[in-house]
């Protein structure tokens, strides 16, 4: 388990009291880019506020880089934006959480926001 000074909110809070809804992805391929290197992790869930990418090198929380992505048929939409770290998980052999980091959209379009919402709420993407 991690030290409490890394612990978040956000690492516990139960589905019932997030604002938005998540559903799971699975193995997601996500390409992160800060302008100096290129990272490729997975998507382990996704809302119409953000995503978890599981990663055993998480970046640090406030970090902004630009996220791209492919969005599960029916959409099949390739989704790019700007993104913030808002919390992180490093790997600890205790735990049975994966290291990772959870994202905040920051300029996701309204269209795509609710495609991803309306997926998560029925089960599929809308169009």
């Amino acid at each position: 388990m991690r030290a409490k000074a890394q612990q978040t909110a956000e690492d516990w809070l139960p589905a019932s009291r997030r604002k938005n809804l998540r559903k799971p992805l699975l193995v997601l391929r996500a390409k992160l880019d800060d302008g100096r290197k290129t990272f490729f992790g997975y998507a382990k869930n996704i809302s119409c506020s953000g995503m978890f990418i599981a990663s055993v090198n998480p970046r640090q929380a406030g970090e902004l880089f630009e996220v791209e992505l492919t969005l599960p048929a029916p959409i099949s939409l390739v989704v790019s934006c700007t993104c913030e770290v808002v919390w992180r998980r490093t790997y600890s052999r205790h735990s049975d959480l994966d290291p990772g980091m959870g994202l905040r959209f920051l300029n996701l379009s309204e269209e795509v926001a609710q495609a991803i919402d309306g997926w998560v709420e029925v089960g599929e993407l809308s169009k």
